[in-house]
């Protein structure tokens, strides 16, 4: 994938009315810290496209970036950060619900989750949120770098296992440091907007 142009378009807030675009949209779902920001950044090929955060939560905001005026990355703010309040965690899920079940152009949300760990309640209900409405079910799971190669497997089962995922789910090992799983996802967003890489690089 050839990237000539990306840009931050519209950020939208708890009371904003959406964009209605007229490009296909990949939606990034995931925990507060699990990456997001740095796989579109990967993704993009730009250091500092998306803004990473050492602090989870921060991100309180639907981002829609341009990606060679052929599709939008929708960054969605990350659940589960213990520290937000009651009202704002409502609020965030209120807002992420009303984008996913109101966007004409979404053609698939990634789920991420942190590849050391064990996913979460949260990441078991996004996970069956995106079957029960037929959205094609893809997990990256993040930080592939921080453990050996010899147990990517191993820790990709137990992701598998704990969202109750069949062998039909594609669960994609990612490191935003060594790249690794960058174009194996890049093909997938690819093929679900329906956009070639010529088309895509001659924007």
């Amino acid at each position: 994938m050839v990237i000539k142009k990306v840009s931050l378009e519209t950020v939208c807030g708890t009371n904003s009315v959406f964009p209605d675009n007229d490009k296909p949209e990949i939606a990034f779902a995931g925990k507060s810290n699990v990456g997001k920001s740095s796989l579109i950044n990967a993704l993009v090929n730009r250091k500092s496209f998306a803004r990473t955060s050492s602090t989870p939560g921060k991100t309180q905001t639907v981002n829609f970036y341009n990606i060679n005026d052929s599709l939008y990355f929708v960054d969605l703010p990350g659940y589960g950060y213990a520290k937000a309040s009651e009202t704002a965690k409502k609020r965030w899920g209120r807002m992420v619900e009303r984008y996913l079940m109101g966007s004409k152009q979404l053609k698939a949300i990634l789920l991420l989750i942190d590849i050391r760990h064990e996913p979460s309640g949260n990441d078991r209900m996004m996970f069956e949120w995106m079957k029960y409405h037929g959205f094609m079910p893809v997990v990256i799971a993040t930080k592939a770098d921080k453990i050996g190669k010899s147990h990517v497997q191993k820790h990709v089962k137990m992701i598998r296992e704990g969202i109750g995922a069949g062998e039909e789910t594609k669960i994609i090992p990612f490191s935003s440091v060594t790249k690794q799983g960058r174009d194996e996802i890049w093909n997938l967003i690819l093929d679900a907007c329906l956009i070639s890489d010529v088309d895509s690089a001659d924007k």
